[in-house]
Order: structure tokens, then sequence, then C-alpha cells
């Protein structure tokens, strides 16, 4: 899928993220990212992060740009 190159050729492993395991809700969490992206056999494109088990879907992990937060 394009979406899933264009992510990780703009985010490579070790991109620092927020991310929101379930709902957007909340304030996300800061992560960084330990795998490329890659679609489920259910079509969700995910990414796992650092210090959460299981791929978040991409529609929510936001890179942090350098000199943010």
């Amino acid at each position: 899928m394009a979406d899933i190159a264009a992510w990780n050729t703009a985010n490579p492993i070790g991109t620092r993220v927020l991310f929101w395991p379930a709902f957007k809700d909340e304030p996300g969490r800061e992560s960084v990212t330990r795998s490329a992206a890659w679609v489920l056999s259910s079509g969700a494109a995910v990414v796992l992060v650092d210090g959460y088990a299981g791929g978040i879907a991409l529609t929510h992990v936001e890179p942090v740009q350098a000199g943010a937060q």
C-alpha cells in the first residue's frame, strides 16, 4: 500500500511518536517506533512502539516533530 510505504519512508524505526492505544480523547503516550508499519489481514495499517504489546493503528500514531512537545 502506498500509505504504508510513505509512512515507512518518512518514519524509520526509532521515530519519536505520540500514540493512543484506544481512543484519541485522552493525551497521547510518547514512545518510539520499534518496527516498520505493515498491514494486518483485517486491512488495518499498524506499527509497533516501545512500551506497548501489539500493533497500534497508524490512525492512532503521530510522529513528534524535532523540538516539539
